[in-house]
């Protein structure tokens, strides 16, 4: 079978990295219930900043936030390695910026994750997500960002959702952590 996966916030914890990362760096302690209670995909709200300034800082962060010791959902490295040694294709496609593809792919081989070359998808909008899922073929795909998500109703694509505060409108099948994703894809595939 052939399994699409988003990375950030899918397989890593980004944006509760970038929260904490923005309490330091604007030395402004916030609770987390606010960042679980945050509605949409940006965190900058959450400090009083504006679209505009929140796009600023998260612009500015991008190479520590990616690149540094953002930590990965427990039990997904394992769960893709299971995928791998069990036979299956994983595919990685991800909206992170073109710029960033060298080194999200090595960043991703450093810590361990099943990759080929040919089978990475990096640099392109949330809405075009959809065409290269389409074209892959596969069977499910993984995300968490809901303009990713709606893109892919009426696909053949199985899609299940990485529950955040964020996507809970989402009326698709859903889980919460990686032990949970994989029951579902072992009792799926069996």
């Amino acid at each position: 079978m052939k399994f699409g996966f988003d990375i950030d916030d899918t397989l890593i914890n980004l944006r509760e990295y970038a929260f904490h990362y923005y309490q330091e760096q604007l030395d402004q302690p916030v609770d987390i219930a606010v960042f679980h209670d945050l509605n949409r995909v940006e965190i900058h709200e959450a400090f009083g900043l504006s679209d505009e300034e929140g796009k600023n800082m998260w612009n500015r962060s991008l190479d520590f936030l990616y690149f540094t010791n953002c930590p990965l959902y427990s039990g997904a490295l394992e769960l893709l390695k299971q995928l791998q040694s069990d036979g299956h294709e994983i595919y990685y496609i991800t909206s992170r910026p073109i710029e960033y593809t060298e080194n999200t792919f090595n960043w991703m081989v450093e810590k361990g994750f099943p990759i080929v070359r040919e089978n990475f998808f990096c640099g392109m909008k949330d809405s075009e997500k959809v065409e290269i899922i389409k074209n892959l073929q596969l069977d499910y795909y993984f995300d968490d960002k809901p303009a990713v998500l709606n893109t892919l109703t009426g696909e053949s694509v199985n899609v299940i959702v990485k529950d955040q505060s964020y996507n809970r409108h989402l009326d698709l099948l859903r889980v919460e952590n990686w032990d949970e994703l994989g029951d579902l894809i072992n009792s799926e595939i069996k």
